[in-house]
């Protein structure tokens, strides 16, 4: 099991940037990628951004292509997700989540193992 805590979320107004961070504990190595999944209140939880630990590859959302970048320190286990130019429409609840398998993969059930979440809100 991969243990999974994010940090950076927050208050942001329209047009700032946020920083979101998942360092990944325990069998980090068993892992082949890190996601990123948002969900807002009442919506089904939507695939963000996903980064291949070992080839960099990585992966967007259409809503957030070109706004945000997904990066990793594979010396910290660390993922980082850097969200730029945010919205209103981007407020939600920030999850990461492990998966063992290749390629781009945007369906949660892809993924074994999440981390709590981290909030992020941005007002108008």
């Amino acid at each position: 099991q991969v243990q999974l805590v994010e940090s950076g979320g927050g208050l942001v107004q329209a047009g700032g940037s946020l920083r979101l961070s998942c360092a990944a504990s325990g069998r980090a190595g068993r892992s082949y990628a890190l996601g990123w999944f948002r969900q807002a209140p009442g919506k089904e939880r939507e695939f963000v951004s996903s980064i291949s630990w070992s080839s960099g590859a990585a992966y967007y959302g259409d809503s957030v292509r070109g706004r945000f970048t997904v990066s990793r320190d594979n010396a910290k286990n660390t993922v980082y997700l850097q969200m730029n130019s945010l919205k209103p429409e981007d407020t939600a609840k920030y999850y990461c989540a492990s998966k063992v398998v290749a390629g781009f993969r945007p369906n949660p059930r892809d993924y074994v193992d999440w981390g709590q979440g981290t909030q992020v809100t941005v007002s108008s």
